[in-house]
């Protein structure tokens, strides 16, 4: 078991977006960057923030293994449906419902400034994006202090979106992993999904030869579009995925 201590968010330095409006905003823990196609209304977002903060936190003191559980948990039927949402991408992936918080926070928002007017929105909340675009995009992938890799990105076509885009590393980052990839990408419509997902398949590798394994339970679960691998020098990859480097 490794946990890492919090990083300064570099990556976010590296974002070439010009053509939309910049916004960051943190709530506590949740620290978001949120590129919208117009400019973003801070009071409605930090609200919307604040709304599904207190949904997870009201649901924790009610439920004390939602936080810590490491595997799928059932949920009340009358739970929030940011509760719901995490619990059923944790019960796919076979992990704890909260592996899927930040893509949930981002996907909950994203939707709702869709259904605000906004025609492009994308909000990254700790390296798990959540996009819609009208152009084609280019995500870029950090995979540690290798060379090798520094210059990989996806290319993301409107037509594929909106979409949840997320990573899950053992080598880089504050969050928990049982394994030692250097990242986990996972594509999916469901970014709380991807999440989860990215948390699971990094799970499962400790050595280059586990890199088919792990690989081949990401592509067996529905609704997953696409997969990327890295361990050192090797990277595999599944899906619609489309490389620019």
């Amino acid at each position: 078991m490794k946990t890492h201590k919090y990083q300064r968010r570099f990556y976010r330095d590296w974002v070439g977006a010009k053509d939309l409006y910049l916004t960051r905003i943190a709530v506590k823990e949740t620290d978001l960057q949120i590129l919208t196609d117009k400019p973003l209304d801070k009071n409605f977002i930090k609200e919307k923030i604040c709304l599904y903060r207190r949904q997870i936190e009201s649901y924790l003191t009610k439920d004390t293994r939602f936080l810590t559980a490491l595997k799928p948990i059932a949920v009340e039927l009358n739970a929030p449906a940011i509760i719901k949402k995490m619990s059923q991408a944790a019960k796919l992936a076979n992990v704890g419902p909260m592996a899927a918080v930040a893509g949930a926070m981002a996907e909950f928002l994203g939707k709702d400034l869709l259904r605000k007017g906004f025609r492009e929105v994308i909000i990254e909340n700790g390296g798990d994006i959540f996009m819609k675009t009208l152009k084609r995009r280019t995500v870029g992938i950090y995979a540690g202090k290798s060379k090798l890799w520094k210059k990989l990105k996806l290319n993301i076509k409107p037509k594929k979106t909106p979409i949840g885009i997320c990573t899950s590393s053992g080598t880089t980052g504050h969050s928990l992993s049982f394994g030692y990839a250097d990242s986990v990408v996972i594509l999916s419509r469901d970014a709380s999904l991807a999440d989860a997902l990215a948390t699971a398949t990094a799970n499962l590798i400790e050595s280059k030869q586990d890199m088919p394994r792990a690989l081949d339970f990401a592509r067996s679960i529905k609704r997953i579009c696409g997969v990327v691998i890295i361990f050192k020098n090797n990277l595999i990859s599944w899906g619609k995925v489309e490389f620019s480097k």
